[in-house]
């Protein structure tokens, strides 16, 4: 067994310790052998199936929705709904793949996607894809970064749902009443970072995101400021190039200066609550928060734009993961898992899914929709993505260990930067020996 693989389960078996009889008590789908070695059933397309979401509480009404939808159309399968967290989903699938509970169906993105594969626990997809009536539907480059993601020989393990893209999120009303420009540059961006901020009266120019999730948005700032453009310069990475430091050492000096000091902790849901039930200037997240801004502000007091431009005159942004769902291989009923997602990735479901999460859809027509046009954020975000403005920074999604080492491995590291127990050097100098290390076992494994 590879050293990246081994480090995975070992981490998988201890969280075991304390969570695998709750989830074989949840996760009912299939007869609790669970390992990524159960080759499991196609099953008589009948029954129940078990589906785990990826993002519980967040898109937990949307998928109950589509599951009502899904048992009217079909009345002989039964969905159970189990909604897990975002920031513990990987672990708790982990779990279930060593001890046993897991579900016939669940979400699948390309940042732990490869993780997964690895351990043998996903269903082939593209045979099933070839002959379903979603072939041709579905946008070919989120198909192509989930096989990509896939660790390494192109197999399809996850049809996608949806694509996300990095927004920053803006209070227009706050920056009409400072005389501030739009934060169309990162120059413009900290200017106003400082100038919105007097921490007496509460108010501050932006929240940092410095609890789950914090890698990705770092990575961003860094990049988008330094403008390098590929995460790797031969075998070894660019994270810790010394523009990027100098990147990250000015994006994490704003820490308890222009950003409250509840930053440190802080998930997306609570980031995002923060900003909406407050006067803060700006927030970093992505689409998928663009309606929860709606419902707290309305649509006059804040815009949706991409990322800043860089000194360079280009924008650059790291690759925000594709999202979608698989089937696992231990389930004893495949054929109604499948059933199930390609009903959810069939226009009509698609579009309702995304129009709910402010995403963009994967179904070629689900694209289509008006509704598309009419959430600004979306809609620029597509064409920032299409009118060569923007240059993608791809993350190494294919690296098994790439999302341990992008959430476990450093995010407590990254709080120690915002505290100033480490250096920003130092930060991107543990992760870069960590990355280019993954790198020459992937490269090993795959020739």
């Amino acid at each position: 067994m590879k050293i990246s693989i081994r480090r995975s389960r070992r981490a998988a078996i201890a969280v075991a310790l304390g969570s695998v009889l709750a989830l074989t008590a949840t996760a009912c789908g299939d007869d609790g052998s669970g390992s990524g070695g159960d080759k499991g059933d196609e099953g008589s397309g009948k029954g129940k199936i078990v589906f785990w979401d990826n993002n519980g509480g967040v898109r937990t009404d949307i998928w109950k929705e589509i599951i009502a939808d899904f048992q009217k159309a079909n009345p002989d399968i039964k969905v159970e709904y189990v909604g897990i967290a975002s920031t513990e989903y990987q672990s708790k699938v982990d779990t279930a793949i060593q001890g046993g509970g897991l579900p016939d169906v669940g979400g699948v993105g390309a940042a732990m996607l490869a993780g997964f594969s690895a351990q043998n626990a996903l269903e082939p997809l593209d045979d099933r894809l070839a002959k379903s009536s979603l072939n041709g539907k579905l946008n070919e480059d989120m198909v192509g970064v989930l096989k990509a993601a896939g660790g390494g020989d192109g197999t399809l393990f996850s049809i996608p749902t949806s694509a996300n893209n990095g927004v920053l999120y803006y209070r227009t009303d706050l920056f009409k009443k400072a005389g501030l420009d739009e934060p169309t540059t990162w120059d413009k961006f900290y200017e106003a970072a400082d100038k919105l901020t007097d921490a007496k009266k509460n108010e501050f120019g932006y929240t940092i995101r410095g609890g789950a999730g914090s890698i990705a948005q770092a990575l961003d700032a860094m990049y988008g400021q330094s403008g390098i453009t590929s995460f790797w310069d031969g075998d070894k990475t660019t994270v810790n190039d010394p523009k990027n430091v100098s990147a990250l050492e000015k994006y994490a000096a704003l820490f308890k200066k222009d950003t409250p000091a509840a930053d440190l902790n802080n998930d997306f849901t609570k980031m995002v609550a923060q900003w909406d039930s407050g006067t803060i200037g700006m927030l970093n997240h992505n689409l998928g928060s663009y309606q929860d801004h709606v419902k707290a502000l309305g649509v006059d007091k804040f815009r949706g734009i991409p990322q800043p431009i860089g000194a360079s005159g280009k924008r650059v942004q790291v690759s925000n993961p594709v999202d979608g769902m698989g089937v696992f291989k231990s389930s004893k009923n495949k054929d109604a898992a499948w059933k199930f997602i390609e009903f959810a990735t069939s226009a009509a479901e698609n579009s309702k899914f995304n129009k709910a999460a402010g995403q963009v859809p994967s179904n070629n027509d689900a694209a289509k929709d008006a509704w598309i046009s009419e959430a600004e954020p979306t809609k620029l975000a597509a064409a920032a993505l299409t009118d060569g403005s923007t240059t993608i920074v791809q993350l190494p999604y294919y690296l098994p260990d790439w999302n341990t080492i992008s959430k476990a491995d450093n995010e407590p590291n990254f709080q120690k930067v915002l505290l100033g127990d480490m250096s920003a050097k130092d930060f991107l100098d543990t992760m870069a020996d960590q990355l280019n290390k993954a790198q020459a076992e992937w490269k090993e494994q795959n020739g």
